[in-house]
């Protein structure tokens, strides 16, 4: 996979599943925008997946 596909892989991820997440929006909301990013990157399946592609382009 090269690095272009890897950026659309990604892209197509954050567009499908995180623009309208709730439980970001419900985290952000009720505690705060660094704690609803923690979760995206440590706990919520999709953020896990984006980290993994973006281990890829190192």
């Amino acid at each position: 996979m090269d690095r272009r596909q890897v950026v659309d892989k990604v892209d197509e991820l954050i567009d499908t599943y995180c623009s309208d997440c709730l439980l970001k929006a419900y985290f952000r909301k009720e505690f705060s925008k660094a704690r609803a990013h923690r979760f995206c990157i440590e706990e919520c399946t999709v953020g896990e997946q984006i980290k993994s592609y973006g281990d890829k382009l190192k």
